[in-house]
């Protein structure tokens, strides 16, 4: 897994802006009106997502609107998959000893 997915998106505000895409292209004055912060500050989050290959400029007329590349969220699930059938087992286990506690009351 590449650390700097993990780097772009340790950052509350670039993570905010990855939720606010989920929802579709935005330009970079709406992210900002969203975010409530400046259109320098959103720009240069921007810049940090597109460099970490997270996002994706697409000019439409005079704007340029930033999308969200699927790649990079495939991957990182794929890399979070290797965990989860350890985090299900644990609780699994978890779910049997309060099973046990429970039965032991009644």
């Amino acid at each position: 897994m590449d650390m700097t997915t993990f780097s772009a998106l340790a950052e509350p505000n670039r993570l905010r802006i990855v939720e606010l895409l989920l929802d579709g292209p935005m330009s970079v004055g709406e992210i900002a009106e969203q975010l409530q912060i400046r259109q320098p500050q959103a720009s240069k989050h921007l810049r940090t997502l597109l460099d970490a290959g997270l996002v994706e400029v697409e000019a439409v007329a005079n704007r340029r609107n930033y999308k969200l590349r699927l790649e990079p969220f495939q991957q990182l699930d794929a890399w979070l998959n290797t965990y989860r059938g350890v985090w299900n087992e644990q609780l699994d286990k978890l779910e049997s000893y309060l099973n046990k506690l429970k039965h032991k009351s009644n």
